[in-house]
């Protein structure tokens, strides 16, 4: 059953020379291919007879004549580490293509399930100058409140801790000051391969980079076009958590359908082209660099689903929805706070209808035409919402609801409409980065 080592080696070593044989047999001389030829029929004689000392040295007398007509190349080690390092890459780019993709949280749409970019001031002079959810990363001094941690000398934390805290939390600090007394005229985002984004800062005579994007130091830092700071004066100063970077399953949805409650990524090309020609103003903006961008929720609705909103429930099928991700959000217990029906109001709609029809009135009888005709399909369209609302029209067939969890912060379906079959990417899995509390898998 078992083999002695040396048979090993002598019928491995038989197959390579045989390999270079045909590999080289068009550039070697007749002599040398009938050198080794004899040379392999007496080794495997020795096999045969299992003769240790003539398999032996039989073995080495091939071994010389391979070398010398099979010799390493010179950069022989190089070769094989670029072919490891292209198998290596090509296995990565297929395992990225077909089953698991990494993904950004950007923003703060399904906070506090998955975290988006979060800023923390350093310091705030006032406690009801701190955002409801960041209360509890603050504590009281002297001069005010300052971000637990933060040095009040307005200093960073030493080098050690924030090389720590960004393996382990994904935050970065921040301490952007104003040179001289200046102007923003100019607020740029650069983002540097998939998951780096910075903000360039330019004012009339300096300019800062950031690594933050534009819409984190406008919402956290305050930072806006045509801020004027004096010299000395604190632009930005804080801390920055990153995004959750998850792993989405791209594998599945192959050969599973969707379910409800799923977190799930879906591209949302095509959706504002859609919205153009139903008379839907919500749209979806691009990134100049990348297109149409990435959004990660929670799926709310399948195709032939009636959905209703409550505050802070939500309904589907005539049911409260059922599945431990709604029920969490539905409790509206802090951080959590239910589900908004933001521009699904029925009475909201109701009077928007009203006012589209009496606008339209106006356009025919002014003989505007195209107007009346743009009205004519906003009217339709709201109708449509109005009747989605009120659970008399079901979702399409090939369209899915997406809602955020943190809905009174999330642009969505409710906004732009069902997302299109075709533009699901895949189920979110998992966080694999920052090490918080988020860390594991996604529910």
């Amino acid at each position: 059953m078992f083999k002695p080592r040396y048979i090993k080696h002598g019928h491995l070593l038989v197959r390579h020379a045989e390999k270079m044989l045909r590999y080289r047999r068009d550039i070697l001389e007749e002599p040398a291919i009938a050198g080794v030829q004899a040379q392999i029929e007496k080794l495997r004689e020795g096999l045969r007879d299992k003769d240790k000392k003539a398999v032996k040295e039989e073995s080495e007398r091939l071994h010389n004549l391979y070398t010398k007509h099979m010799p390493a190349g010179r950069d022989a080690g190089w070769r094989e580490n670029v072919e490891v390092l292209l198998v290596a890459i090509v296995a990565a780019v297929a395992i990225r293509s077909y089953f698991f993709q990494p993904f950004k949280i950007p923003t703060g749409s399904m906070q506090p399930t998955l975290n988006g970019i979060i800023g923390h001031r350093a310091f705030f002079a006032s406690e009801s100058e701190i955002p409801v959810d960041q209360r509890d990363s603050y504590e009281k001094h002297d001069k005010g409140w300052y971000l637990k941690g933060y040095p009040t000398d307005a200093g960073k934390p030493n080098l050690f801790r924030q090389v720590a805290e960004f393996v382990v939390l994904g935050r970065n600090y921040i301490d952007v000051v104003s040179k001289e007394d200046d102007r923003v005229v100019r607020i740029e985002p650069k983002k540097i391969a998939f998951f780096f984004t910075f903000t360039q800062i330019v004012c009339e005579r300096q300019s800062f980079f950031v690594y933050a994007p534009p819409e984190t130091l406008a919402q956290d830092f305050k930072v806006l076009l045509f801020n004027q700071y004096k010299r000395d004066q604190v632009i930005a100063r804080g801390a920055i958590d990153t995004g959750d970077q998850v792993f989405v399953d791209k594998f599945s949805y192959n050969f599973v359908k969707p379910r409800r409650g799923d977190v799930f990524v879906f591209r949302t090309e095509g959706i504002s082209d859609r919205n153009r020609t139903v008379g839907n103003r919500y749209l979806i903006t691009e990134d100049p660099g990348n297109g149409s961008p990435f959004y990660i929720k929670r799926l709310a609705g399948l195709p032939g689903d009636t959905l209703r909103i409550e505050p802070p429930l939500l309904y589907a099928n005539g049911k409260p929805a059922e599945g431990f991700g709604f029920q969490r959000v539905m409790t509206a217990k802090p951080p959590y706070r239910g589900y908004s029906d933001g521009p699904l109001n029925v009475r909201d709609l109701e009077n928007k209808l009203v006012q589209i029809r009496a606008e339209k009135e106006t356009a025919i009888s002014s003989g505007n035409s195209d107007r009346a005709a743009e009205l004519q399909l906003e009217e339709q369209h709201m109708k449509g919402q109005l009747e989605f609302a009120q659970e008399k029209r079901p979702l399409p067939q090939g369209s899915y609801f997406a809602m955020g969890d943190n809905s009174y912060n999330s642009y969505d379906s409710r906004y732009w409409g069902p997302v299109p079959e075709e533009n699901l990417v895949g189920r979110g899995l998992l966080v694999y980065w920052p090490f918080n509390r988020h860390w594991g898998l996604i529910r």
